[in-house]
């Protein structure tokens, strides 16, 4: 018999050094894989827990688009409103000045019917007047009214793009961060 490089009481701790070792390295392999696996589930589900933040940011600001729509629509129908009776209120007035002329160009007040003709003519002017500036004042109101809505929701619009802009910066980071995991 040789003599090896080894003798048999070196061999037997040789080989036990050997297992130990690859015991110690298929363990911390275990343990990687376990800790590396628990990082991946982490991350879907803040990723999933982003994906409903979005959908719930998507559905507001659907909401936030249609109320504008409704406003916009209200505001042109009040705009289309305050037209035709800021016509009807001219061609009115046009009619009762032109009945006034008629009248002066005649006789100036034959008979006391005319004159009360007359009298009650101004008095319809005048409350058309009347009733215009009040319809101007209301129209107004309302218009000023849908353009603080309308800059309100604007507002809010941004400030929601805003906060979904940011989502999608987090959901993007940790996708990158996820990548070498994946691969």
């Amino acid at each position: 018999m040789g003599t090896g490089v080894c003798s048999r009481r070196q061999k037997g701790l040789l080989q036990t050094g050997f297992c130990l070792m690859a015991l110690m390295c298929l363990g911390s392999g275990v343990f990687l894989y376990g800790h590396l696996e628990q990082k991946v589930r982490d991350a879907e589900a803040l990723a999933q827990k982003y994906k409903q933040q979005q959908e719930a940011l998507s559905a507001q600001l659907q909401v936030v688009y249609e109320h504008r729509s409704r406003l916009e629509r209200s505001l042109q129908k009040e705009r289309g409103e305050h037209k035709k009776t800021k016509e009807d209120f001219l061609v009115y007035k046009l009619e009762a000045q032109e009945a006034l002329n008629k009248e002066k160009v005649g006789i100036a007040c034959p008979s006391a019917r005319v004159c009360n003709q007359h009298e009650d003519v101004k008095k319809q002017l005048l409350d058309l007047q009347l009733q215009h500036n009040s319809l101007k004042l209301e129209h107004r109101k309302a218009v000023e009214t849908h353009n603080q809505k309308y800059a309100q929701l604007q507002q809010e619009k941004d400030s929601k793009v805003t906060n979904f802009g940011l989502c999608l910066d987090c959901i993007f980071l940790i996708w990158k961060l996820s990548w070498p995991v994946h691969s």
